[in-house]
């Protein structure tokens, strides 16, 4: 689906949808408590259902309501599944090492550019612990053998869903493990709000020792988060002259994209953004950048590595929209400049397709996004939500 937006100003009122980053850590400690759990999570998404999908195939039963999700725990882990992982690296990294935990013989599969994104060193620790992994093919990994008690070691410079999926399957585990830490460690708000889910159902993960599998405690009823990600969004849109009052943010979450409200802020000048700990904010900070005194962005390596390389792919965004550009390995440079009308190809990435909507609320011309439909990863709803508050585009199905 590609659309053409015609440039209007927002405004209006909007709930923000639940964070995905908490929905697949709480659907992962209900799925393993000992009574079912209520999980008030009014929205969904691709992401969101990969995973629910992938415990109902190692066993749990996981069904939406109305206003979210019943979980009845798994009571038989399944010996044999396939899990359905999408593009979903969340889901591919947690549930990797819980299958591993649990002794599954799971067979994963991917699709878009998750089979691309990088696994180790991951991978060698789930084989030195006691798994046997392999690609069959291209788009998907199987995964055989059992993990073992004892001490893991993970370098936390590459991704954070790797220490997650870790904290997880050692909290399944039996016996005494302990988690150790390596290395400089990349967007520790996200390992603080996994230990948070563990808490909240009985499992202390702050110091990275287990003793053993013990059941999780189910609080009954819990409610997801609204989303600090895709509220930046509309928060972006703000800071370019829109008018939308936002409802549902947590401003003392462990989410670390809470930070947004402190870098649109200091975006009034010409600053230097560090995105080690906020990867997913990079795309709209660089279109309230744009607009305002410029910004650098740096230790943003890692984007190359999402579902487009976000790197090229915000400089395409930002060059299409009239931008002057540089960037490097792990960097990009945004200066000052005044939007126009242009062509983006969203690369498939849903953070590029709804940081360009927002940029067309100050273009002086109609804003193409080709591939529009990406933002069904993270927001299904959004180009509805976009209409709902003033935004006009046509729509062209390929």
């Amino acid at each position: 689906m590609d659309i053409t937006i015609y440039p209007k100003k927002l405004s209006g009122t909007l709930q923000i949808i639940p964070s995905k980053s908490q929905a697949h850590r709480l659907l992962i400690c209900a799925a393993f408590s000992d009574k079912p759990t209520k999980l008030i999570c009014p929205a969904t998404n691709r992401d969101i259902e990969a995973t629910a999908n992938c415990l109902n195939a190692i066993g749990a039963q996981i069904t939406r309501t109305d206003d979210g999700y019943l979980v009845v725990p798994v009571s038989s882990v399944s010996r044999q599944a396939v899990l359905d992982c999408g593009e979903s690296g969340s889901t591919l990294r947690f549930m990797l090492p819980i299958a591993g935990a649990l002794g599954v013989d799971a067979t994963f599969q991917m699709a878009g550019r998750l089979p691309e994104r990088p696994l180790s060193p991951l991978w060698e620790e789930l084989q030195r612990m006691g798994c046997t992994l392999s690609r069959p093919t291209e788009n998907s990994i199987n995964c055989t053998g059992r993990l073992k008690a004892g001490a893991y070691y993970i370098d936390g410079g590459v991704s954070s869903q790797f220490i997650t999926g870790l904290l997880f399957a050692l909290a399944l585990l039996p016996g005494e493990s302990q988690l150790q830490v390596t290395g400089s460690v990349e967007s520790k708000p996200y390992i603080e709000m996994t230990r948070q889910a563990l808490k909240l159902f009985g499992a202390d993960a702050t110091d990275t020792r287990f003793n053993g599998r013990t059941p999780f405690r189910s609080p009954g009823t819990v409610f997801v988060e609204s989303d600090w990600s895709n509220g930046a969004f509309f928060l972006g849109a703000n800071a370019l002259g829109n008018h939308i009052t936002l409802e549902g943010l947590n401003s003392h979450s462990a989410q670390g994209d809470r930070a947004v409200v402190e870098w649109i802020e200091r975006l009034r000048e010409d600053i230097t953004v560090s995105g080690k700990d906020i990867p997913d904010l990079i795309p709209i900070l660089c279109v309230v950048a744009g607009c305002s005194k410029g910004a650098t962005f740096e230790n943003i390596g890692r984007l190359r590595l999402k579902e487009s390389d976000r790197i090229d792919s915000v400089a395409n965004m930002m060059k299409a929209l009239g931008a002057d550009v540089q960037t490097g390995p792990d960097w990009l440079r945004v200066s000052p400049s005044t939007y126009q009308g242009c062509v983006i190809d969203a690369k498939n990435d849903h953070r590029i397709a709804m940081s360009a909507a927002i940029a067309s609320t100050v273009a002086q011309g109609p804003v193409t996004i080709l591939g529009a439909e990406c933002v069904n990863k993270s927001y299904p709803d959004f180009w509805s939500v976009f209409t709902q508050l003033g935004g006009y585009y046509e729509q062209y199905i390929r």
